[in-house]
């Protein structure tokens, strides 16, 4: 069954069209990673955060990748990672539109 994975952290920059810029090659790299779907990119230049909303197919791969990510981070400077997996209210999520289907789940 497909999970949602929430990231987010500390970030002291770029943001917005600069953030693009600089991270559009990593952006393609995480189209690779094995299990993921998709991801929406989150930021807030005010409160100095960054993250993301990931739709893993499985929560291995999702435990996996947060994994990855997180030491990946850690590498760049960023101390502290905050990372949940949920499960997907597929009821409740299609009543609101939500981007996920029944087909992605598994």
């Amino acid at each position: 069954m497909a999970k949602l994975l929430q990231v987010d952290f500390e970030f002291n920059g770029p943001f917005g069209e600069n953030m693009t810029a600089a991270l559009a090659e990593l952006a393609k790299s995480i189209n690779q990673e094995p299990g993921m779907i998709w991801k929406i990119w989150t930021e807030n230049a005010q409160q100095k955060l960054a993250g993301g909303i990931y739709l893993f197919e499985t929560e291995a791969t999702a435990k996996a990748y947060l994994a990855m990510h997180t030491v990946r981070l850690q590498q760049l400077g960023v101390s502290e990672v905050r990372g949940v997996i949920f499960d997907i209210n597929q009821p409740l999520t299609n009543i609101n539109q939500g981007p996920i289907t029944n087909t992605i789940q598994h």
